[in-house]
């Protein structure tokens, strides 16, 4: 009897917790397109994209979006701060370029304005 028993074991198809396992596991993706026209012209285009799997199989891919989520952890919300602050910063430099390169231009106007001052005084 026992013999029966495990040959029915090995024999049944696999229950939703060795799907769930093997999908997690590997992963599964589901796409589809539905479209809605009427008379030939397209009303309505909806793209589905559907990943499945572990946080692991996840990251070994490359998708970790969790991690900067704002609404899902901290580190997000420094890593917002961070970029406030060096934008910041990059406008605080872009005005001293533009300073800078503004004031030679200026000390040159200067220099011609005292130059032909200095001719006309010289003609007199």
């Amino acid at each position: 009897m026992s013999s029966e028993r495990t040959s029915l074991i090995t024999a049944r198809p696999p229950g939703l917790v060795d799907v769930l396992d093997r999908i997690l596991d590997k992963g599964l993706v589901i796409a589809g397109d539905i479209k809605v026209s009427l008379a030939n012209v397209e009303l309505l285009t909806l793209q589905i994209r559907l990943l499945v799997c572990s946080i692991d199989k996840a990251e070994q891919i490359g998708l970790n979006w969790w991690r900067y989520d704002t609404n899902l952890t901290t580190r997000a919300a420094v890593a917002e701060a961070e970029n406030a602050e060096l934008r910041e910063r990059v406008a605080a430099l872009e005005r001293e370029l533009r300073q800078l390169s503004e004031a030679p231009a200026r000390s040159e106007s200067v220099a011609r304005g005292a130059k032909s001052r200095a001719s006309r005084k010289g003609r007199k």
